[in-house]
């Protein structure tokens, strides 16, 4: 995971990004990446419920 905190309190998900962070660009060259999961991932102690989430902006 790239510059993604999750938590979770009770049955509500939060997830913070620095949207100030690069990480160069994604693979096609089209935009430039500031957090992924990088694929499906599980949440926090409930393997069953997966996310996955990417955050970009045009280069």
């Amino acid at each position: 995971m790239k510059n993604i905190e999750m938590t979770v309190q009770g049955n509500i998900l939060t997830m913070k990004v620095d949207i100030s962070k690069d990480f160069g660009l994604s693979t096609s060259g089209k935009n430039t990446i500031i957090a992924s999961t990088e694929g499906n991932i599980s949440v926090p102690d409930h393997e069953e419920i997966k996310i996955g989430l990417n955050v970009y902006k045009k280069k």
